[in-house]
């Protein structure tokens, strides 16, 4: 499920957020059913993060194009 722009979270935010989970669940303090939930948390998060790094690499290829290249969908 994707967010429009205006509602995303920067990847730098999203980062931190995974970050925050992968120390909780490292820590081993979590109930099974909390692992489970912040696991899932987790796996949004990873795919959030390669959706804002896979359009910064479109928006890198767009603007580094040559000028009499054609552009790709």
């Amino acid at each position: 499920m994707t967010q429009p722009p205006e509602q995303r979270r920067s990847f730098e935010k999203a980062l931190s957020e995974l970050e925050g989970c992968v120390r909780r669940l490292d820590s081993g303090e979590l109930p099974l059913e909390d692992s489970l939930r912040m696991f899932e948390s987790g796996i949004s998060l990873v795919r959030e993060c390669q959706e804002l790094l896979d359009a910064a690499e479109r928006r890198v290829v767009e603007l580094t194009r040559a000028p009499d290249e054609p552009r790709t969908p």
